[in-house]
């Protein structure tokens, strides 16, 4: 039965572990961090959040992002994503490697558009995909049910795709207790201020995020941002250290307050990802 199982809910497994990794290293975090008395500290303190309140209001921005679990997956990602009254956006997501890209390549899907709306995000398959789906090309993902993937722990991705944005990053970094400022430096042209930290399970004060990093296996996490002269964040690169592996991703960002538009598929043209879980094993993709 449990062979069965796995067999059965591989796709899905596979598709929602991939589109989560664009939210695999970033975690919303309390703003307090430690040390606030010394001065310099302050300084820094108060430059990033300056950063986070900028770019938290610029509602949108293009993104490019490379992830990298371990030998289970890479991929990149390019697109449009806004964060006003949650995530919405399209993003273009290519599998590079790991067993992750093998298995989309046998199904023909090793390049899928994604639609982020506030309840739930869109992969779109292959067409091969689809003759396993009755013609469906579109897979949907309530965040909720993204619990079903690891018993119960899956709920730490729902939360984590519905405030994967660029301020969250700078967030995390603020709870770290050794921000610094590495200097200032070239990000595609255009001059940042670099800031770097580490953020471990002792340096959260937040219980949800507590929480939330023991869910998902977190032990430390390096972060490094890049800020512009409007305090927008330009680059974010964290590395998270998990029980499993190291978890890598980098991301540049541009053209902030972009229109952003994202539509639902057609229903018809549907399947949702907890139906897909319930099918038969020679129905199943």
């Amino acid at each position: 039965m449990q062979g069965t199982t796995v067999r059965r809910t591989g796709l899905g497994l596979a598709v929602a572990t991939a589109l989560t990794g664009l939210a695999a290293c970033t975690s919303t975090a309390s703003s307090d961090g430690p040390g606030e008395d010394d001065p310099a500290r302050g300084r820094s303190l108060a430059a990033l959040r300056s950063a986070e309140r900028a770019t938290e209001r610029a509602g949108s921005a293009r993104v490019e992002s490379t992830t990298a679990m371990g030998s289970l997956m890479s991929m990149r990602a390019d697109g449009v994503l806004g964060w006003e009254g949650g995530m919405t956006g399209t993003l273009t997501i290519t599998y590079t490697g790991g067993t992750v890209a093998d298995t989309m390549r046998r199904l023909g899907s090793a390049s899928i558009q994604a639609h982020y709306l506030p309840d739930a995000y869109y992969a779109r398959m292959s067409e091969k995909f689809a003759e396993k789906t009755g013609g469906k090309r579109w897979i949907r993902y309530a965040y909720e049910d993204l619990e079903a993937l690891t018993g119960g722990s899956g709920a730490h991705f729902g939360d984590q795709m519905r405030s994967t944005t660029p301020n969250q990053s700078v967030k995390l970094l603020l709870a770290s207790g050794d921000v610094r400022k590495v200097g200032r430096e070239t990000v595609r042209g255009r001059s940042a201020t670099h800031w770097s930290g580490t953020v471990t399970a002792a340096d959260v004060t937040d219980a949800g995020l507590r929480k939330q990093l023991a869910e998902a296996g977190v032990t430390s996490e390096t972060l490094d941002v890049w800020v512009d002269e409007r305090d927008l964040l330009v680059k974010k690169v964290e590395k998270a250290r998990t029980a499993t592996g190291v978890t890598t991703q980098t991301a540049h960002y541009a053209d902030y307050g972009v229109p952003v538009r994202a539509q639902r598929p057609p229903l018809a043209d549907t399947g949702d990802f907890e139906d897909l879980l319930r099918e038969r094993p020679s129905s199943a993709p």
